[in-house]
């Protein structure tokens, strides 16, 4: 299956944005990466935010997608869980090299007061609501759910965050380890 150009330019869009960040990707880089022209880009989008609310909408649907694999993937809620920590260890060169996709967007459009940091909070949305469902499902109340889902993702980000900042592997499964461990704990504490 052949994808359509407007697909292309959101792909292309969607790793400078990450690669370059949001502010610093020009109309040509996209252009030049795809390999059109300028005008021919224009008839696809007017503008650099229907660009990033293209690539946002983009990624929601890749994470919703990979949520969805997990669910079918875990034989359990710890399982399940499980893969959302070892995502660091997964996409560790890029962590490495530009930090996470999703904090690195946010913090910039935040930085940049843009009108799009609310639909791309979404993806942090719904990481948040799928770890406090597994952890639910763990007999966790609503509330205890909500705030180890918040402690997973801020966990994640700070890892991913100096991770980046140190260009440090090591540092990264040291932390998956004792993020695994973490959440043994908890549960352990739950059944006792």
């Amino acid at each position: 299956m052949q994808i359509s150009k407007r697909e292309q330019i959101v792909a292309q869009a969607d790793r400078l944005f990450y690669e370059q960040g949001f502010e610093f990707t020009s109309f040509a880089n996209i252009a030049e990466a795809v390999q059109i022209s300028r005008g021919n880009f224009y008839y696809h989008f007017k503008s650099k935010d229907e660009i990033l609310e293209a690539v946002i909408a983009r990624r929601l649907a890749n994470t919703q997608a990979m949520l969805d694999s997990w669910q079918l993937q875990g034989d359990s809620p710890r399982a399940r869980i499980s893969c959302f920590i070892q995502i660091l260890i997964a996409n560790s060169s890029k962590i490495l090299k530009f930090g996470c996709p999703i904090g690195t967007l946010s913090t910039e459009l935040a930085k940049l007061n843009h009108q799009a940091l609310g639909h791309a909070n979404g993806l942090f949305s719904l990481f948040r609501q799928w770890l406090g469902e597994q952890l639910m499902a763990m007999e966790f109340t609503p509330q205890q759910a909500d705030t180890l889902a918040m402690h997973l993702l801020a966990r994640s980000q700070g890892i991913a965050t100096l991770a980046n900042a140190f260009n440090d592997m090591n540092f990264i499964e040291q932390e998956v380890e004792l993020l695994n461990q973490w959440l043994d704990l908890q549960i352990q504490s739950l059944q006792s």
